[in-house]
C-alpha cells in the first residue's frame, strides 16, 4: 500500500453536520434580529472554521460587537445541539473499518473546534481514529498545515493521503505536500473539486476504500 495513514476532514467528509450547523446558524441569527439562510447558502459558507461562517452569515460591514455576539450565540447552541441530525454517510463505516482492518492509520483534521470534534467522532466512530486535530489557539486554521503537522508527529507515520470534500482541503493537503483525494458526497461535488484543484474525486465511500487500497 502506498500510505501508512489517511488523514480525513470531518463535516461533509466523514460525517453529515450540515443541517445541524444551519440550525445553530439560524438560531444565532434570529437570536440578533439578522436574517436567516437556506440550507443551500450554508453550504458553501462552511469550510474555514465557524469564525468565517459566521462572518460569512452576517450582513456585510457588521460591527465587531455584533459578529462577537451571532459568533457565541452559535457556539452556545451548537455546543448543546451538535449532533440532533449528524449522522455518519452511507458507507462510511464500513469504508473507515476495512482501511483500519489494513493496518493503516487514520486521523481527523478538522476547523471545527477541537472539542467537539473529538465528541463527535468518539460518539459516532468509536475506537476508529487514531489522531484527532481540531481547532485549538496554538494551531492555525486549514489550509495551513498545522494540524497535518501535529497528526504527522503524533502518529510517527511519513507517507499519508488527505482526503476531503472542499477545495480548502484539496489546499491542505498540497500545503503539506502529500496527495489529496477529493469525495463528491460532501458540501461541494465533484465539479467543484475538479475546478480548485482535485485530481482525484471518489464518488461514495467504497470507491475510497479501493482507491487508497490500491
Amino acid at each position: 500500500m502506498k500510505y501508512d495513514l489517511v488523514i480525513f476532514d470531518l463535516d461533509g467528509t466523514i460525517l453529515d453536520t450540515l443541517d445541524d450547523i444551519t440550525h445553530s446558524c439560524n438560531v444565532a441569527l434570529e437570536n440578533n434580529g439578522l436574517p436567516i439562510h437556506t440550507k443551500e447558502e450554508v453550504r458553501f459558507m462552511v469550510g474555514n472554521g465557524i469564525p468565517k461562517l459566521i462572518q460569512r452569515a452576517i450582513p456585510e460591514n457588521s460591527n465587531q460587537k455584533l459578529f462577537n455576539k451571532v459568533l457565541q450565540d452559535f457556539l452556545n447552541h451548537y455546543q448543546k445541539h451538535s449532533s440532533e441530525k449528524t449522522k455518519p454517510y452511507d458507507g462510511m463505516v464500513d469504508c473507515l473499518k476495512n482501511l483500519k482492518n489494513l493496518g493503516i492509520k487514520l486521523a481527523v483534521n478538522s476547523n471545527k473546534v477541537e472539542s467537539a470534534s473529538i465528541e463527535l467522532c468518539s460518539r459516532f466512530y468509536p475506537g476508529i481514529f487514531d489522531c484527532v486535530a481540531g481547532n485549538v489557539p496554538e494551531r492555525r486554521v486549514k489550509p495551513f498545515t498545522d494540524g497535518v503537522e501535529y497528526i504527522l508527529k503524533k502518529t510517527g507515520c511519513k507517507s499519508a493521503v488527505y482526503v476531503g470534500d472542499s477545495d480548502v482541503d484539496i489546499a491542505t493537503g498540497k500545503n503539506a505536500g502529500i496527495p489529496a483525494i477529493g469525495v463528491d458526497w460532501g458540501f461541494r461535488g465533484k465539479d467543484f473539486l475538479i475546478k480548485n484543484g482535485a485530481v482525484q474525486v471518489a464518488m461514495n465511500p467504497e470507491e475510497l476504500y479501493k482507491i487508497i487500497r490500491s
